[in-house]
């Protein structure tokens, strides 16, 4: 019982993560400029991924026997949504900075899910195992898509 307690604070964290990464997708589709469905319709896609795999989290979660936690975000997300609301005022809310800072909080959803990969709650147990490498996979993706979009942003500015 004392290693599912441990195993489902690790997955309540990721569940955290992508609380974080939700809100800062909204907060990113709000500082888009509505005449640029592309760059709302790749912000909502990432969204909604993120939706999908807190629901698979918390499926584990109550499968181990756990409860999921509230909707609360990680204190790092909430700083990092402070620091994007002060970043987007001093630069401007040009798609390359939105889209650099959605980078930033992908880059801190792979540290994360590296730290949970490294939990030694979730060494003895593969099912979980894979079900955070497949997510981490995924949000791998989805912070590649957004740098290479940035990227292309950038290049297209100049």
């Amino acid at each position: 019982m004392e290693r599912n307690k441990a195993l489902i604070e690790v997955l309540n964290d990721l569940v955290r993560i992508n609380n974080d990464r939700i809100q800062g997708y909204d907060k990113a589709i709000r500082e888009t400029k509505p005449d640029n469905t592309e760059l709302m319709q790749v912000l909502d896609r990432m969204k909604m991924e993120s939706d999908q795999i807190k629901e698979e989290l918390e499926s584990a979660i109550v499968d181990l026997g756990g409860e999921v936690a509230d909707s609360s975000t990680t204190n790092s997300g909430k700083i990092y949504r402070t620091w994007m609301d002060l970043r987007t005022k001093l630069m401007g809310n040009s798609d390359h900075t939105i889209l650099s800072l959605c980078e930033y909080g992908e880059d801190a959803a792979q540290k994360a899910y590296q730290h949970a990969l490294e939990s030694d709650a979730t060494v003895d147990d593969i099912d979980i195992r894979m079900l955070i490498r497949k997510q981490k996979d995924t949000l791998k993706q989805a912070h590649d898509a957004i740098r290479d979009y940035r990227d292309a942003v950038k290049d297209s500015s100049h």
